[in-house]
């Protein structure tokens, strides 16, 4: 499975809800086929809350880690 990482370190929402749509968008025929997964790397905590339930939404699964002072938030075929 091919992943795509994103660090949007700095935005905070909605601007970072903004571009992890805008990402899930851009690929999600390799999101919804399961041969990909965007892994978006933030530091805002809102973010943790705003882009999961938006793609949950959507169908995806959604799985959140801490990680070295940010959150990697990893969307994939559910």
């Amino acid at each position: 499975m091919e992943t795509i990482e994103f660090d949007i370190c700095g935005q905070i929402c909605p601007s970072a809800l903004l571009t992890a749509l805008r990402e899930i968008n851009a690929h999600k025929k390799g999101l919804k086929g399961g041969t990909l997964q965007l892994v978006i790397k933030t530091d805002a905590r809102d973010a943790t809350r705003t882009i999961p339930s938006a793609v949950e939404n959507m169908g995806y699964q959604v799985d959140i880690e801490p990680l070295d002072g940010c959150y990697c938030i990893r969307i994939f075929a559910g």
